[in-house]
């Protein structure tokens, strides 16, 4: 079969590109440019690559002609306010328009990447995918367009369309090449400049295991139905031991109260934002508080339904760290690369893209939502 992938250069999109050629399929990947470093995440795979750029209407009509498949997994991902309006239009408008360009292109089914951050929190247990958004709470602007996203998807599935929502939480794994956030923690502890943690937990969801999920909703999955998944919930500090393990560096020696942080992130956030815009924010006053509220998921409907089976999150940070290793972008590994690690690697080392993670703090950060 012939699938579109959206947002094929993310961390996401690039391993469900790599997992789809490896069953088989064609792929058509959507990039905004042909050339540059954007593209580089896909050099060596034999793809079709198709300009465009989601919130483009016409340009998604181009891209989902003669695709029986569309995986959408671009989106505009912040922790920071201030980008609303390109959050609002890349992950709302933007999937609108890929929806409706599916629909009219006669493409057979959607799956659409959702975010755990779309699915109703409830601090005593577990989220499922019946807990509903709760609109007047405390959400980031990215948190928000993520469920009205899901609501895009309904309207469509209403207009007969099939749709299914493949909801995911923080990822880990290789194929990382801008990188993400969780990203850049594994390459700041392996290169000992992460100064200092704070207490905490999220779910994380293994590369590997988010791929087979969204292949598991596009052969399965029930029309209009969201799937969780995750690969289990880790604390920081037990991230902290694992990175330890795989890199082979000691963990920070600075283990910050939440209360202090949340000050800090305060006033690094405010200069940053103020003075230098440009420059990414790695920890703000939101990822304290993410942090802190200690998500959990239940991934119990898409194990029942899909056949869904995590794995392991050690594994998917050592393949990081590999796939960084490999990149030259982690100098000096004190851990070497086993030989497999060569398979997660799109081009060899000499294609080492220059990535800046400046920041006010090195201190480790929370990830959020899905890397596009």
């Amino acid at each position: 079969m012939k699938h579109l992938v959206t947002g094929a250069t993310g961390h996401l999109g690039a391993n469900l590109v790599r997992r789809l050629l490896a069953d088989g399929h064609e792929v058509r990947a959507l990039v905004r440019e042909l050339g540059g470093p954007d593209a580089q995440a896909l050099d060596g795979l034999d793809v079709q690559r198709v300009r465009g750029d989601v919130r483009d209407l016409d340009a998604m009509r181009v891209a989902t002609r003669g695709v029986s498949g569309v995986f959408h997994t671009a989106a505009k991902v912040s922790t920071v306010e201030g980008d609303e309006q390109e959050i609002y239009d890349t992950n709302v408008v933007g999937t609108r328009n890929v929806l409706k360009a599916a629909r009219e292109a006669g493409v057979r089914r959607v799956v659409v990447t959702g975010s755990l951050s779309a699915v109703g929190h409830n601090p005593d247990r577990p989220c499922n995918e019946d807990d509903a958004f709760y609109p007047y709470g405390w959400h980031l602007p990215y948190a928000r367009s993520k469920a009205w996203v899901e609501h895009e998807c309904l309207k469509a599935v209403a207009l007969g369309q099939e749709v299914v929502i493949a909801v995911s939480c923080a990822i880990l794994g290789p194929n990382d090449f801008f990188p993400s956030r969780m990203g850049g923690v594994v390459k700041d502890f392996a290169s000992g400049t992460m100064r200092a943690y704070i207490p905490g937990g999220f779910d994380f969801v293994a590369a590997s295991d988010l791929c087979a999920g969204h292949v598991l909703a596009m052969e399965k999955g029930r029309v209009g139905q969201r799937y969780i998944l995750s690969t289990r919930f880790v604390e920081v500090d037990e991230l902290m031991a694992i990175l330890e393990r795989v890199t082979g560096a000691p963990r920070p020696s600075l283990r910050l109260p939440p209360a202090m942080m949340a000050g800090i992130a305060q006033v690094s956030s405010f200069v940053l934002g103020t003075f230098f815009p440009r420059v990414p924010q790695r920890f703000t006053p939101a990822a304290v508080r993410l942090l802190q509220m200690r998500r959990r998921a239940d991934t119990s409907r898409a194990q029942s339904e899909l056949g869904y089976r995590p794995t392991s999150i050690e594994d998917a940070l050592r393949e990081a760290y590999e796939h960084f290793v490999l990149r030259g972008e982690i100098k000096a590994p004190r851990v070497p690369v086993r030989a497999r690690a060569a398979v997660n690697a799109s081009a060899p080392a000499k294609a080492h893209v220059a990535v800046s993670s400046a920041s006010a703090a090195q201190v480790c950060p929370v990830p959020h939502g899905v890397q596009a």
